[in-house]
Formats: C-alpha cells, sequence, structure tokens
C-alpha cells in the first residue's frame, strides 16, 4: 500500500474513533433529557390534578379566592385527596440537603438515613442510584447543616449544638 492511502485509512479510522465517541456521549445526554422529561411530566400531572381538584372544589362549593388561599396557607381542608397531593408533593423539585432540612425542622431531632428516604421519596423527591439510602447519607455528609450521631443517623447541626458543644476545626 502506498503512503498516501496509509494516510487516508489511518484518518478515517481516527474519524471513526471520534464520532463514536462523540455518539456515546450524545447517548448519555439523551438519556439524562429523557429522565429529566420523566419527572417534569410526572410533577406537571400531579401540578394539573391539584388543579383540577381546586377548581372542582371552588365550583362545588362556590368558594371565593379568598377561602382557596387560606386553605392553601394552612387553613383547615375537608379534601383529603388535597392533602394526599399536597403530601406527595412536599419536596418535589427539591435537592436531597434541601429537602431534608425541611424535613428536619418538621420532625426535630435525629433520623436514619432509611427513615429520611422514605419520607422523601413519599414527599417527591426523586433520588436516582442503585442505593438510595447511601446517596441520602452521603449527601447529608457533605452539607454542613447537618450531623452524623450514629451510624447513617444525622441530625440538624443547630440541634445537634444545643446537646453537644461542636469543636472549631482549623
Amino acid at each position: 500500500m502506498s503512503e498516501e492511502i496509509k494516510d487516508i485509512i489511518s484518518g478515517l479510522d481516527q474519524r471513526i474513533r471520534i464520532y463514536k465517541a462523540k455518539l456515546q456521549d450524545l447517548h448519555k445526554k439523551l438519556e439524562k433529557v429523557e429522565g429529566e422529561i420523566k419527572t417534569t411530566t410526572k410533577y406537571l400531572e400531579l401540578a394539573e390534578t391539584l388543579y383540577r381538584v381546586e377548581k372542582a372544589k371552588s365550583l362545588l362549593h362556590g368558594g371565593s379566592p379568598g377561602e382557596e388561599e387560606k386553605e392553601k396557607k394552612g387553613g383547615e381542608t375537608g379534601d383529603p385527596s388535597q392533602v394526599i397531593l399536597l403530601e406527595r408533593t412536599k419536596y418535589a423539585g427539591l435537592s436531597v440537603p434541601e429537602a431534608a432540612f425541611l424535613l428536619f425542622k418538621e420532625k426535630g431531632g435525629a433520623l436514619h438515613a432509611k427513615e429520611i428516604y422514605r419520607q422523601l421519596e413519599a414527599g417527591g423527591v426523586r433520588i436516582r442510584g442503585k442505593t438510595p439510602v447511601t446517596s441520602v447519607a452521603t449527601s447529608l455528609s457533605r452539607d454542613g447543616r447537618f450531623k452524623k450521631v450514629s451510624p447513617n443517623t444525622y441530625q440538624l447541626v443547630e440541634e445537634a449544638g444545643s446537646q453537644t458543644p461542636l469543636v472549631n476545626q482549623p
């Protein structure tokens, strides 16, 4: 083979490898976008359901917009479907540490990573991965607002501070 043909073949081989790598990257991006689409679709469905419930409720009861606002801000509601929907979307769209912070503020005290995971999942947080409890524990360990008080058990630093003094780290 001539030197020119070898150069052409080598160049084409290099381009093929580049295109294959680019294709793999695009497939990874596609999987990520598809996951985001599924999540957003679920949130949209929940929001639309909540909207329909509120709209039907206002039409049935002839309620004024002021009454609906009162109920949304924590007033009493007799509609169990609204309570269920609000509980299922309580932490939707939040990161694990943000949602856990709200959970700790609500519950108080120390919680095991498994219980935190259950509460966050029930509240709308989607944790991807093969070991979601470990993912929760890792997220809390990396966030300065949380302190590990026993194996896989965490609490807010401000609550831990009231029980044991925090040591200043250099």
